[in-house]
C-alpha cells in the first residue's frame, strides 16, 4: 500500500517489528530522477550532499541509528519506493550516481509522501512514535523546500533536529544558506556539518 512504512525487504513475518531508535536518520527525496525545472542547478550539489550523507549513514548505522527514506511519490499513486530506486539506478549522470551512493539497505525503512514535508499525510509520525524517537537527523533535497518544511513539522512536534549542512543541497548557495540560517534561528535546529559531530 502506498505510503505505509515498510522495510526494504519484507520478510512477511509478524515478528518483523520496528526497531527502537531514539535517533533517526531521515533521508528526504534523495532518490530522485531530478527531471524538473531547475534540477540542472540542483544536481551537482545534490551529489556532493549524497556522498556526505552516505558517510554519515555508515557511521550512524554502526551506532544503531535507523534510517528512514521519505520520498515523493511524484503524483503517481501506483508508484512504490522499490520501483523508484530501480528507475533511478538506471539513470545517467547525477540521479543514477546518487541512487547508487545512497542505495537503501535491507533493514532501512521507507515512506512515500504526497507533499513537501515528510510528515504531511504520511505515516512518518506514527512510525517515529512506535520507534520511540526523540531526535531526527534530516538530510536531503532541497534545503529550502522539503528539508526545511520537514524540519518545521519536526519542530512543531518537539523533536530535537540536526540538519547537517553538508548533507543537503539547494539550487543556489544563497538558497541553501538562507534555509540553514532559518532552520537554525527559527526552528532551533543544529546545522553543523556531519564531520563536526
Amino acid at each position: 500500500m502506498v505510503g505505509m512504512p515498510h522495510r526494504i525487504r519484507d520478510t512477511g513475518t509478524r515478528n518483523n517489528r520496528l526497531p527502537k531508535s531514539q535517533r533517526v536518520l531521515l533521508l528526504v527525496d534523495f532518490i530522485n530522477a531530478l527531471d524538473f525545472p531547475g534540477a540542472e542547478k540542483l544536481a551537482p550539489p545534490a551529489l556532493e550532499a549524497a556522498r556526505a550523507t552516505a558517510q554519515l549513514k555508515r557511521r550512524l548505522r554502526a551506532d544503531g541509528v535507523v534510517a528512514i527514506y521519505a520520498n515523493d511519490n511524484f503524483g503517481a499513486w501506483q508508484s512504490d519506493f522499490h520501483g523508484l530506486v530501480t528507475r533511478c539506478l538506471a539513470l545517467p549522470g547525477e540521479p543514477g550516481e546518487i541512487a547508487r551512493v545512497l542505495r537503501p539497505q535491507e533493514d532501512d525503512l521507507t515512506v512515500l509522501k504526497p507533499r513537501h514535508s515528510a510528515f504531511y499525510a504520511s505515516p512518518l509520525e506514527l512510525l517515529l512514535a512506535e520507534m520511540q524517537a526523540h531526535e531526527l537527523i534530516i538530510c536531503g533535497l532541497a534545503a529550502d523546500m522539503c528539508v526545511q518544511l520537514t524540519a518545521a513539522d519536526a519542530f512543531l512536534r518537539e523533536y530535537q533536529v540536526w540538519v547537517p549542512a553538508d548533507c543537503t543541497a539547494a539550487e543556489t548557495v544563497k538558497a541553501k544558506t538562507t534555509a540553514l540560517e532559518y532552520m537554525a534561528d527559527v526552528l532551533k535546529c543544529e546545522v553543523h556539518a556531519s564531520t563536526a559531530s
